[in-house]
Protein backbone atom coordinates (compact mmCIF):
# COMPACT_ATOMS: atom_id res chain seq x y z
CA UNK A 1 0.00 0.00 0.00
CA UNK A 2 1.39 3.20 -0.96
CA UNK A 3 1.76 5.86 1.92
CA UNK A 4 1.81 8.87 0.66
CA UNK A 5 -0.35 10.53 -1.95
CA UNK A 6 -4.00 12.36 -1.75
CA UNK A 7 -6.11 9.25 -1.19
CA UNK A 8 -3.90 8.12 2.16
CA UNK A 9 -5.41 7.97 5.10
CA UNK A 10 -2.28 9.09 7.00
CA UNK A 11 -4.24 8.66 10.26
CA UNK A 12 -4.73 4.70 9.14
CA UNK A 13 -1.32 4.25 7.86
CA UNK A 14 1.01 5.41 11.14
CA UNK A 15 -1.41 3.15 13.49
CA UNK A 16 -3.54 5.45 14.57
CA UNK A 17 -4.22 7.48 17.43
CA UNK A 18 -0.90 5.97 19.93
CA UNK A 19 1.53 7.13 16.98
CA UNK A 20 0.17 10.67 17.06
CA UNK A 21 0.35 10.55 21.32
CA UNK A 22 3.68 9.14 21.11
CA UNK A 23 4.44 11.49 18.87
CA UNK A 24 3.02 14.55 20.96
CA UNK A 25 4.84 12.57 23.73
CA UNK A 26 8.39 13.04 22.75
CA UNK A 27 7.38 16.72 21.11
CA UNK A 28 6.52 18.03 24.89
CA UNK A 29 9.46 16.65 26.02
CA UNK A 30 11.47 19.33 24.50
CA UNK A 31 9.13 21.66 25.29
CA UNK A 32 9.27 20.67 29.15
CA UNK A 33 13.22 21.99 29.24
CA UNK A 34 12.57 25.08 26.07
CA UNK A 35 13.56 28.19 27.98
CA UNK A 36 11.31 30.12 25.04
CA UNK A 37 8.48 27.54 25.02
CA UNK A 38 7.89 26.51 28.24
CA UNK A 39 6.83 29.96 29.80
CA UNK A 40 4.28 29.51 27.29
CA UNK A 41 2.52 26.37 28.45
CA UNK A 42 0.75 25.53 32.20
CA UNK A 43 2.52 23.36 34.52
CA UNK A 44 0.82 20.14 33.74
CA UNK A 45 1.27 19.45 30.20
CA UNK A 46 -1.38 16.23 30.56
CA UNK A 47 -4.19 18.59 28.89
CA UNK A 48 -1.68 20.01 26.43
CA UNK A 49 -0.48 16.25 25.53
CA UNK A 50 -3.94 15.05 25.08
CA UNK A 51 -5.65 18.45 22.92
CA UNK A 52 -2.15 18.35 20.76
CA UNK A 53 -2.51 14.21 19.98
CA UNK A 54 -6.00 14.47 19.62
CA UNK A 55 -6.14 17.46 16.74
CA UNK A 56 -3.51 15.86 14.51
CA UNK A 57 -4.91 12.66 14.89
CA UNK A 58 -7.91 14.57 13.43
CA UNK A 59 -6.14 16.68 10.99
CA UNK A 60 -4.51 13.85 9.51
CA UNK A 61 -7.64 11.56 8.66
CA UNK A 62 -8.94 10.49 12.33
CA UNK A 63 -12.46 12.00 12.17
CA UNK A 64 -13.73 14.36 14.57
CA UNK A 65 -14.40 12.34 17.34
CA UNK A 66 -10.53 12.76 18.15
CA UNK A 67 -11.16 16.26 18.60
CA UNK A 68 -13.90 18.52 17.46
CA UNK A 69 -16.98 16.29 18.96
CA UNK A 70 -15.51 17.21 22.71
CA UNK A 71 -13.79 21.01 21.86
CA UNK A 72 -15.34 22.55 18.55
CA UNK A 73 -13.97 23.41 15.85
CA UNK A 74 -9.82 23.29 15.57
CA UNK A 75 -9.74 27.46 15.28
CA UNK A 76 -6.49 27.18 15.37
CA UNK A 77 -4.99 30.86 14.92
CA UNK A 78 -7.67 31.67 17.21
CA UNK A 79 -7.06 28.98 20.27
CA UNK A 80 -3.52 30.21 20.19
CA UNK A 81 -4.16 34.43 19.55
CA UNK A 82 -3.57 34.71 23.67
CA UNK A 83 -0.22 33.97 22.94
CA UNK A 84 2.51 36.12 21.87
CA UNK A 85 3.80 34.05 19.12
CA UNK A 86 7.31 35.01 16.91
CA UNK A 87 9.40 34.19 15.26
CA UNK A 88 11.73 32.90 18.07
CA UNK A 89 8.65 30.93 19.53
CA UNK A 90 7.70 29.11 15.44
CA UNK A 91 11.66 28.17 15.36
CA UNK A 92 11.55 26.72 18.70
CA UNK A 93 8.85 24.68 18.62
CA UNK A 94 9.28 23.69 15.03
CA UNK A 95 12.38 22.67 16.10
CA UNK A 96 10.90 20.41 18.80
CA UNK A 97 8.19 19.59 16.41
CA UNK A 98 10.71 18.42 13.37
CA UNK A 99 12.51 16.20 15.96
CA UNK A 100 9.77 14.89 17.16
CA UNK A 101 8.69 13.36 13.65
CA UNK A 102 12.08 12.18 12.72
CA UNK A 103 12.27 10.33 15.62
CA UNK A 104 8.92 8.72 14.96
CA UNK A 105 10.08 6.03 12.33
CA UNK A 106 7.97 7.34 9.73
CA UNK A 107 8.54 6.32 5.60
CA UNK A 108 10.41 8.88 4.34
CA UNK A 109 7.16 10.44 1.99
CA UNK A 110 5.28 10.75 5.03
CA UNK A 111 7.79 12.00 7.26
CA UNK A 112 8.53 14.93 4.36
CA UNK A 113 4.30 15.64 4.42
CA UNK A 114 4.27 15.94 7.79
CA UNK A 115 7.46 18.30 8.30
CA UNK A 116 5.91 20.36 5.33
CA UNK A 117 2.92 20.44 7.36
CA UNK A 118 4.34 21.91 10.42
CA UNK A 119 6.57 24.60 8.69
CA UNK A 120 3.26 25.78 7.10
CA UNK A 121 1.50 25.86 10.41
CA UNK A 122 4.15 26.93 12.59
CA UNK A 123 4.70 29.94 10.02
CA UNK A 124 0.70 30.34 10.43
CA UNK A 125 0.33 31.24 13.85
CA UNK A 126 3.06 33.87 14.19
CA UNK A 127 0.79 36.89 15.74
CA UNK A 128 3.67 39.23 16.28
CA UNK A 129 5.33 41.76 14.20
CA UNK A 130 9.06 42.68 14.79
CA UNK A 131 8.64 46.06 17.27
CA UNK A 132 10.00 48.45 13.75
CA UNK A 133 6.56 47.20 11.72
CA UNK A 134 3.74 47.61 14.80
CA UNK A 135 1.36 49.62 14.27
Amino acid sequence: MPVDGPDVNVFDAVGGLPWFVALVERFYAGVADDPVLRPLYPEDLTGSIEHTAGFLAQYWGGGTAMYSDQRGHPRLRMRHAPFVIGQAERDAWLRHMVDAVKTGGLPPELEQRMIDYFEMASTHMINDQPLGLRP
